[in-house]
Formats: structure tokens, sequence, C-alpha cells
């Protein structure tokens, strides 16, 4: 865990965020940071962050830090008592599927995901229906109930692995529109997809990505499979944001564009100083719900507290434990 001691010595934590976070912007964050740390201790409890969070949040407050896959992975693992979601509403009910017995909170109610709320589990038993025999392959990025209406459940890193694994000829792909035809291209599987995006990455464009490899000549560009698969063609790699952190980790000289969310280049940034991030600054509006005040406030008074239908978090449960012993 990140300490703060009682006296309040804060230099270490500024140290990693200061080329970033100006020294004023720094001063309001201190009151915040110092209590999450005591109530830290004081709950036993353990913030998970996705990486879409800000620098504040997930460099000084942060105990777990990750993509999708690893949160859900340290969600199962940790014997903390109280896991505070530094992310969306789907990532927290994933946690509480795999923790059963922990109290897992929620910042925001309204920290929410487009493509959650695109497709419901109605959704997915008229797909079935209309596709009989078709395994149903569910990306983390969607509610609890449609995950108990799926077979397995996958992360972007981890889809191909996953639709392979299948060993069958079609798939019904939800709800990620673009990541089922980038994983369809990959694999040569047929896809049974759903209209669904996610908000950022649907934005991108191809002539974005050619206008800024023009302004920066040698740029390498990183695109999230969530983005169209033009953008994904456009690129010169495509994985998840834990896959793009494994390619940074090893090409930390290169200028650098990541096409996702513009809070990764941030928290990359302060981890790879000397690598020159261009950024094109997509925000989900969603992840930017989860503040230091609202982290606080959650430990504080216990709340958002999520809970699930024990038996369809049972079903949910089945379909993301298949995806982590693949």
């Amino acid at each position: 865990m990140n300490q703060i001691t009682p006296q309040g010595g804060t230099d270490a934590l500024y140290e990693r965020v200061r080329h970033l976070v100006p020294a004023m912007e720094w001063e309001t964050f201190l009151a915040d940071i110092r209590a999450i740390e005591t109530l830290k201790r004081e709950r036993n409890a353990v913030i998970l962050a996705h990486n879409y969070q800000t620098p504040e949040i997930f460099h000084c407050v942060a105990d777990i830090r990750g993509d999708s896959l690893a949160l859900a992975r340290e969600a199962q693992e940790t014997d903390a008592d109280v896991i505070v979601m530094a992310g969306v509403h789907f990532m927290a009910e994933t946690a509480k599927m795999l923790n059963p017995h922990g109290t897992v909170l929620i910042p925001d109610r309204k920290a929410g995901c487009s493509l959650a709320d695109s497709i419901t589990g109605a959704d997915v038993r008229a797909l079935r229906a209309r596709h009989p025999g078709v395994p149903v392959v569910t990306y983390v990025n969607t509610s609890a109930e449609v995950k108990a209406e799926s077979d397995i459940c996958c992360t972007s890193g981890n889809a191909k692995r996953v639709v392979e694994s299948l060993g069958t000829d079609s798939v019904i792909m939800i709800p990620d529109e673009f990541l089922a035809r980038n994983i369809g291209a990959e694999t040569g599987i047929r896809m049974i997809t759903w209209p669904g995006h996610c908000e950022v990455h649907e934005r991108f464009t191809p002539e974005e990505i050619d206008r800024m490899r023009a302004d920066n000549p040698g740029l390498v560009v990183l695109a999230h499979p969530e983005c169209p698969p033009e953008v994904v063609a456009a690129s010169d790699f495509s994985g998840s944001t834990a896959m793009m952190a494994d390619f940074v980790r090893g090409h930390a000289s290169d200028p650098i564009l990541l096409v996702t969310e513009c809070s990764m280049s941030d928290n990359l940034a302060i981890q790879y100083p000397r690598t020159a991030f261009v950024r094109p600054c997509n925000m989900c509006p969603h992840m930017k719900r989860i503040t230091l005040s609202n982290i606080r406030h959650a430990l504080e008074t216990m709340t958002h507290e999520v809970t699930l239908d024990p038996e369809l978090a049972s079903r949910g449960r089945r379909a993301v434990e298949r995806m982590l012993a693949i």
C-alpha cells in the first residue's frame, strides 16, 4: 500500500506525479489522500483502480491497478474486508461476483458504461433463440444479468484465446460490435455481433491517425480493440490496456500514440517520463465520475454498496471463472 505518515509526509507520492500535477493542484488533493489512507487501514480496505483513472487516484491511493482482467483476478484473491472500485459499475459487480463475502463499494452509482447499457439479459436470450447451439461469449463490460446469460466471459486482452478455446465455427460475441469484428478478423471465426459500442473508442478515425502520423514522424500507434476495425488496421499494434502498457515498456524511446481513453497516457507518462506521448484526449465521462473526494466519502460512509441476487451472481460467476481458467 501507499503509506502516508501521520505527519502527512506526501513527498514521495508527489514525486510520482509532479510532472503532470501542478503543485497548487496537489495541495487540493492532500486532505483527501491523507483521509483515504487512514480509512483504508481502519476498514481493512483496498482500492482497485482501472487504467483510465486519473493519476492522483491511480498512482497515489490505489492499491491494485490494471485492466478489467487484472482487477477481476485481484478482486477474487484479496483478503480485504472492503473493496472500493475506482472504475465503473460493471467492474464493481464483477468484483462482488468473485468476492461474494466482501463488501464492494462504488463511489458513484452513475459511473456506468455505454457497452453495459446497450444490452440486457432478455436480449441475450433472444440471440440464443435465433442462433440455437451457438456459444455466447460476453465481454466483461456488461451487467451481472448479461453475464448470467452467457457461456463464458472475455476481456479485450484474452478475447482471442477465449473464442478459440470454444472450438466452434461461429460465436455470438456481445456486446461490442467492433471488438467482435476485430477478433473475427484475427481468428477467421464467424462472429454474430450486437450493435454496442464504447462511446470513447468509437469516436476515433483513421483520418485522425493519419494526421497525427504526419505531424509526428516515427510515431508508433497502439489502438484498443474496441476501436472500429479501420482504426485498428491503421495502427501498428492493437491490444488491451495491459497489452499497451507492456508494449510501451519495450518501446519506451519511441513517440507513442495510445488510441484509447486519455488518462491511460497520463498514467504511463508517469512510469515512462522519457517517452513522448501524443494524446488525442477522448475522456470516458463515467470513469471521470470517480474522484478522490467520493472515494473518501465511500470509505467514510460505506456507500454505495454493490449487492447482487445470489442466484444471478452464481450464474454470472461461472461465466467469469471459465474465463479466468483460460
